[in-house]
């Protein structure tokens, strides 16, 4: 089909092209597994060169919007992306908004205890012992003092995954995809220095404890506490930061 594309300037032209398309696929003007024209067809549409189109195309297969097919039914057609590539863009966003401090820790501590205290009470009752499982063995792998920081921390993720996991809802693991994937670990970067294992090891196992018995008062009391030590962790890492930076003024 001919779609109706709005002119391109000189400048990017390929990511202009590739940002048409996208939105046409994302407004439903282009329909999944829809065949896009030719390269030869779409570059007579937009006015650009074929190598133009080839880069704009390169761009869409990167974010899994188009697919290619080879042989006489060949093509180009439109994907729908899979729920872990949007999150996987997702998290890279919130990522960068965390380093240019648009999300404050504090913010990311709060949004996060509302957010893991709904999904406690949806995987009280639809956990399985798949997930339980999982999150058991995160913990025996905690309790192994040659364990770094980095992995604690990376074992800590996974913990909490499975816990989002057992909700068994596609949309609050989709939603839950980035504070566990891209926040939680900035959190752990920051207050690494500042937490005890054994204490998070200990709030760990009251969780498994309480979804194990799926005993809700316990779960939620659970995330309460684990919640308030890890802010009150962030608080003992923004006074060290602000000493270490007062030190370094008075030294300059």
């Amino acid at each position: 089909m001919a779609l109706n594309y709005e002119p391109v300037v000189t400048e990017s032209v390929a990511k202009q092209i590739a940002e048409q398309i996208r939105r046409a696929i994302t407004n439903g003007t282009l329909k999944v597994d829809e065949k896009l024209p030719t390269e030869a067809e779409l570059a007579r549409q937009f006015s650009v060169s074929r190598p133009t189109i080839r880069e704009a195309l390169k761009r869409l297969a990167a974010k899994s919007l188009i697919r290619s097919r080879r042989g006489p039914a060949g093509g180009t057609f439109v994907q729908a992306p899979s729920t872990e590539d949007v999150s996987q863009d997702l998290m890279s966003s919130v990522a960068l908004m965390v380093s240019l401090g648009v999300f404050d820790l504090t913010e990311i501590a709060e949004a996060r205890h509302e957010l893991e205290l709904v999904c406690i009470r949806l995987a009280i009752k639809r956990r399985s012992s798949a997930e339980l499982d999982r999150m058991a063995a995160e913990i025996k792998l905690q309790t192994d003092e040659a364990l770094t920081d980095e992995e604690f921390c990376a074992s800590d993720v996974r913990f909490h995954r499975a816990l989002v996991d057992a909700t068994h809802n596609p949309v609050m693991q989709f939603q839950m995809f980035t504070v566990i994937e891209a926040l939680q670990p900035v959190e752990n970067m920051v207050i690494f220095r500042f937490r005890e294992r054994q204490k998070i090891i200990e709030q760990h196992e009251k969780i498994w404890r309480a979804l194990r018995d799926q005993d809700l008062a316990e779960a939620e009391d659970a995330i309460d506490e684990q919640m308030v030590y890890l802010r009150e962790s962030f608080a003992q890492a923004k006074e060290w930061r602000r000493n270490r930076d007062s030190v370094k003024a008075a030294v300059q």
